[in-house]
């Protein structure tokens, strides 16, 4: 019978088993014995000692690996504890940032403030002011040689980080410490991404409760602190969680403030090179990418070849990185990026200034908005002004002088059309001498005292004798007034003297028609300046701004009616139809003389440049009229005259007061009067001036006593006692 199914025998210990189960040494050699009748072999010690030996070493090993397991178990857990808390405090940071990012469109105008963009008559831009924004451009729609630039020279693994680049960092503390700063001072190793933090001051806007200033806001935003820096960092990583790369370059190119008042890559393409940035070639993108590092400093309206020597630079990084060929990179070397003619001229100058400070700020200076204003600057006659006085002091003016000038051209209107304030060109917020310098006026105020005259019913062929005088004046010693040349021409008309410019009789007249009446007169017109109560006053004593002058010369030409000086035609908001101010109350005011006095006064100061003192003013074919200058110890010199279309001022002199050598206003101002009115008149038909046009007079008459001028009702004492000195028949 099969076993198959039964059960397997217990197995049951034997004899030479212990209890725990493991075979007793002498009971497994008997066991041994007994199942096959044979001896067994006895155990040899030899094997037993190496395997005792082998295994106390494995219990060295196990003690020490144990030691280091121990010790990698307590590190292990700590850091990645310490690493999973950072994770999340991190995580938590470019969450929280995240949750606090705006719509991309929104960060792409970060201008503190806005911008004034000036006009010329003709509507053409001239100047910009203030913070200037081109328009929102993209990564995709500027030139493709902008946007590698500004890779190549800001963060060339742009594309290959999440916001913070570690190398980038390290590179960028290692050149720190080995040029002796700290490892935060100087290169930051920013990205692109954390530069785009920084212009968007980690979403922080201004609060007037919460910020001093906005200059202490604007600081704020520009701190390097470590702490600053890992928020940055956080926020950086924020950005790139929300925005694609090109999103990020796009922030950057629109916000970034790239010199010269603008902002933006838009707005410093058509600054800088009168195109927009879609079109610039990698020479300009060069240029432009290179204005990154210091915007003011290496700005090209302030440094041109400073600003081309970055370009370089930047040129050279583009190569090396394959944005640019050899033979690219060799060509925009060969012929670096310069200013277009009409970036030249956007600085504005003299005029741009004049308007900013005498406009208000919160429409200018201060503005919130981008403002355009239309200005009455006519571009040809402000370059036929810079050109004039460029080629005097180039041909006719010794080498090295620091002698300076100015000169205003307005209508007769009072509306400027070209200024020049200084011998300086192309210039922003420098001293304007044609608006901020006050000077004695010299005999350029005589046509004040005739015109005083000839309203109080004076006649240009009226007799004066010129003589020497002495006048008493009270609390003072007496003063006798002198002629320039030191001559008495005895009677003369009073054409005569003013052509001559004769002092004496200018003068007496000033003494018999009343020093208030002149005074008010003049005032009138707009020599607003405090002017001389002594019998000075007639010489021009007083000092005035050649802008000042100017405008009252004006309002003779335009028949006797004052006029304030303006630039302003009108001021808007970009993108508005309506106008918020308009001239500013400039332009023709209240009637100061009669016009047929204005007629009459005009008849003799031609007669200055016909037959006087400012024949070098003389302009071939076309009548002109005016008024030379020269103040005492000649520290100032003036002409001062218009034709039928424009009035012309000009100043001649030294910053210090220091005296001209040889110059009067009948010399080189005169001089540069003419040069600036032939260029201002090219290609324009003569017209005759407003003038009188008298039939000659057979024999001049002296007036007698009893022929007086009528006078004013207000005549003072004192006016009657010099009455009574110089007697009835001597003006």
């Amino acid at each position: 019978m099969s076993d198959s199914g039964r059960k397997p025998p217990r197995l049951r210990a034997t004899r030479g088993t212990s209890g725990n189960g493991r075979a007793d040494r002498r009971g497994t050699a008997k066991g041994g014995a007994a199942g096959t009748g044979k001896k067994p072999a006895a155990a040899k010690p030899a094997a037993r000692r190496p395997a005792q030996r082998a295994r106390r070493p494995a219990r060295r090993r196990g003690f020490v690996g144990n030691l280091f397991a121990f010790l990698w178990r307590i590190v292990w857990g700590f850091t990645w504890r310490v690493s999973l808390i950072v994770a999340l405090l991190i995580g938590g940071g470019v969450i929280y940032y995240y949750s606090t990012l705006q719509a991309m469109d929104e960060l792409l105008d970060g201008r503190p403030r806005g911008s004034v963009t000036m006009l010329d008559r003709d509507g053409a831009v001239f100047a910009w002011r203030g913070a200037q924004f081109g328009g929102a451009v993209t990564a995709d729609s500027v030139s493709p040689h902008l946007k590698h630039a500004v890779i190549a020279t800001e963060d060339k693994r742009f594309y290959r980080h999440p916001g913070v680049d570690p190398i980038g960092i390290a590179g960028a503390i290692r050149i720190n410490l080995s040029e002796g700063r700290g490892p935060l001072e100087g290169h930051g190793g920013s990205t692109i991404t954390q530069q785009a933090a920084k212009l968007l001051c980690l979403g922080n806007r201004y609060d007037s409760a919460v910020h001093e200033s906005e200059a202490a806001y604007e600081a704020s935003c520009r701190e390097t602190t470590l702490w600053r820096k890992l928020r940055e960092a956080l926020y950086a990583m924020a950005m790139e969680a929300r925005y694609s790369k090109d999103d990020i370059l796009s922030i950057y190119l629109n916000r970034a403030y790239m010199g010269g008042g603008a902002y933006g890559a838009e707005a410093a393409a058509q600054r800088f090179f009168g195109k927009p940035a879609a079109a610039v070639d990698p020479g300009e993108a060069a240029m432009l990418a290179g204005l990154l590092t210091a915007p003011t400093a290496l700005a090209p309206t302030t440094n041109l070849q400073r600003s081309q020597d970055r370009a370089a630079v930047v040129v050279r990084l583009m190569e090396d990185q394959g944005y640019l060929t050899s033979a690219q990179a060799q060509e925009a070397l060969a012929e670096p990026a310069v200013l277009s003619g009409a970036a030249e001229a956007r600085a504005g100058g003299y005029f741009a200034d004049w308007l900013m400070s005498s406009t208000p700020e919160y429409l200018t200076r201060d503005t919130t908005e981008d403002v355009v204003i239309r200005t009455t600057l006519d571009q040809r006659i402000q370059k036929a002004a810079e050109a004039a006085l460029a080629d005097v002091f180039e041909t006719r003016v010794r080498e090295g002088s620091e002698a300076q000038a100015a000169i205003v051209v307005m209508s007769a209107d009072g509306a400027v059309r070209g200024m020049v304030g200084g011998r300086k060109q192309r210039v922003s917020g420098v001293f304007n001498r044609a608006t901020q310098a006050n000077r004695q006026t010299g005999s350029a105020f005589k046509p004040f005292v005739y015109a005083t005259a000839l309203e109080l019913g004076w006649r240009h062929d009226d007799i004066v004798t010129d003589e020497p005088i002495t006048i008493e004046v009270p609390g003072s010693r007496p003063w006798s007034p002198e002629n320039y040349s030191d001559d008495f021409y005895g009677p003369v008309t009073l054409t005569e003297a003013l052509a001559r410019s004769l002092n004496i009789p200018a003068v007496k007249i000033s003494e018999e028609v009343g020093r208030e009446n002149v005074r008010s007169v003049a005032a009138e017109f707009g020599l607003v300046s405090d002017l001389a109560d002594g019998p000075a006053l007639a010489l021009g004593a007083s000092e005035s701004t050649l802008l000042e002058m100017t405008g009252a010369y004006a309002g003779i030409l335009n028949g006797g009616s004052a006029v304030t000086p303006y630039g302003i035609v009108d001021l808007r908001l970009r993108g508005e139809d309506e106008a918020l101010i308009d001239n500013l109350g400039g332009g023709i005011r209240e009637r100061v003389i009669r016009e047929e006095a204005a007629r009459e006064l005009i008849y003799m100061m031609e007669k200055v440049v016909s037959e006087g003192t400012g024949g070098r003013a003389r302009l071939e074919g076309r009548e002109a009229a005016g008024k030379t200058g020269t103040t005492q110890a000649a520290r100032d010199a003036w002409f001062v005259g218009f034709t039928a279309d424009y009035v012309a001022g000009v100043w001649m002199g030294y910053d210090d007061n220091t005296p001209l050598t040889g110059v009067t206003g009948g010399g080189l101002p005169a001089e540069i009067w003419r040069e600036t009115m032939l260029r201002v008149h090219e290609g324009t038909e003569p017209r005759p001036l407003p003038m009188l046009r008298p039939a000659p007079r057979p024999e001049p008459q002296p007036r007698t006593a009893g022929q007086e001028a009528p006078r004013d009702v207000g005549q003072t004492v004192l006016e009657q006692v010099l009455q009574d000195i110089f007697g009835g028949g001597t003006r």
